[in-house]
């Protein structure tokens, strides 16, 4: 936006008195700071600073505890630049608002690489030198809960006003007993320019998935990622409840994933994964050997936090198995059938609770390598996967900190700068919740041993 554009955007949205200027930061969470409408120039102007900090604090908002960004520098500030997408309306507040996406460089000039949309856009520049722009679409699953209580429960129907108690897979009665919500959702897409496709009802009581559709540009894939996630959460806050992307809220119900869809193209606008037939390209099979080669140290993107590993349990069916095939929901990674000219990869590791340019980051940048590589993948599998001995994610938090930190091919895909911000600040989430006793080991433990 320049001068004439601000200008022209004041007129056109007389209403709005807040614009809400914020980052990005690792864990996927939003922060930033509250600006008066009439300060929006100095906005899309690069005029905003914060400490470059806020990128790494852990979940709770807290410094990371030696983090040189803060001892080392001062803590010193970013200069937050406009990211150039369209000022977003929010509604779901007391008055009407807008929110400005913005991202970090350093004072002199350079890129942040500690910024996780900087990590994207990084890989998305070593795609461009190839001569391929990666098509990339998002579906995430999200629970509708009940937040009266200690501990979230499912939601009350607004129609009949009973508390939802079995999992509705494919439910047209849930959709529409919850339909002002999902209405105002897809107004609110259409306003913020988010390309929300189906919405259907999920496995779990109050669980939903909305698909949005594929964009040729990741950098805009990830923006509606978080854009969706925030409009979901503040218009179901509206409505009475609350909306939760945890990867597993209730123990014994559903997970919620960010599964992924890609395919590539080259400068004439031709789908290089699209060989004529149904078995792809050899490009979309480097692609795939480098998911899953490297798939086991990216697991930390795909499962940030302790709730993601309850998600990748034995017997939760999720695909924590490191293999890949055709047409098959229960692999990590999947070639979907249908018409050869949208062949494509899904990649359904990462739960809903990831921080999307991450999540996309690791993706891209894995299949890149694989395509630098001419790796070829093992062979694709057959069959339910679940019930096989096949090669698996780590199997806890503590191991897939470990393994992103010694990772092969992770300073491959993102800066050491990144690398070393991400692990502190999992690393100081993880010694938090290993000294919080549960109410459960109470429970178990108190008086019986």
């Amino acid at each position: 936006m320049n001068e004439a554009d601000v200008e022209s955007w004041l007129a056109e949205n007389p209403e709005i008195e807040t614009i809400f200027a914020c980052i990005c930061d690792l864990n996927g969470v939003m922060r930033g700071k509250r600006v008066p409408v009439d300060h929006l120039d100095k906005i899309v102007e690069g005029a905003l600073r914060m400490p470059l900090s806020l990128l790494g604090m852990d979940i709770w908002g807290e410094d990371i505890e030696g983090n040189e960004l803060v001892w080392d520098t001062g803590d010193a500030d970013g200069i937050c630049d406009f990211t150039g997408r369209d000022l977003s309306p929010v509604d779901w507040i007391s008055r009407p608002a807008a929110f400005a996406q913005l991202w970090m460089r350093q004072e002199n000039g350079e890129p942040f690489t500690g910024d996780p949309r900087r990590a994207l856009a990084m890989v998305v520049e070593r795609f461009k030198a190839h001569g391929l722009t990666p098509v990339v679409a998002t579906e995430l699953e999200f629970y509708i809960v009940d937040p009266s209580g200690a501990v979230p429960q499912p939601p009350r129907s607004p129609v009949t006003g009973k508390r939802l108690d079995s999992d509705g897979a494919l439910s047209l009665d849930e959709l529409q007993h919850f339909d002002a919500f999902l209405n105002e959702v897809y107004d609110a897409c259409r306003a913020q320019g988010i390309p929300a496709d189906s919405a259907i009802s999920e496995n779990g009581a109050g669980q939903f998935e909305i698909n949005l559709m594929h964009v040729d540009d990741p950098l805009r894939a990830a923006d509606d990622a978080i854009l969706f996630k925030r409009l979901v959460r503040g218009l179901a806050r509206k409505h009475g409840f609350a909306a939760t992307f945890m990867a597993k809220p209730y123990g014994e119900r559903a997970g919620s994933g960010m599964h992924v869809h890609f395919s590539m193209v080259d400068a004439e606008g031709n789908n290089v994964f699209d060989n004529g037939g149904p078995e792809g390209t050899e490009i979309m099979r480097h692609a795939v050997a480098g998911l899953i080669r490297t798939m086991q140290e990216n697991a930390l993107v795909f499962a940030p936090h302790e709730n993601s590993f309850r998600r990748l349990l034995p017997g939760a069916h999720a695909p924590a198995s490191v293999a890949w095939g055709y047409e098959n929901r229960t692999l990590a990674v999947r070639i979907p059938g249908g018409s050869q000219k949208a062949r494509r990869i899904e990649h359904r590791v990462a739960g809903a609770d990831a921080n999307p340019y991450l999540v996309l980051a690791s993706i891209l940048g894995g299949a890149l390598l694989g395509i630098e590589g001419q790796w070829e993948p093992p062979a694709p599998v057959e069959g339910d996967a679940y019930s096989m001995d096949l090669d698996t994610l780590p199997p806890d938090w503590a191991s897939a900190i470990e393994a992103f930190r010694k990772g092969p091919h992770i300073e491959q895909i993102y800066s050491k700068r990144l690398k070393r911000m991400f692990v502190q600040c999992k690393l100081q989430e993880l010694r938090r919740f290993t000294r919080h006793v549960t109410e459960f080991e109470y429970h178990s433990y108190l008086e019986a041993v």
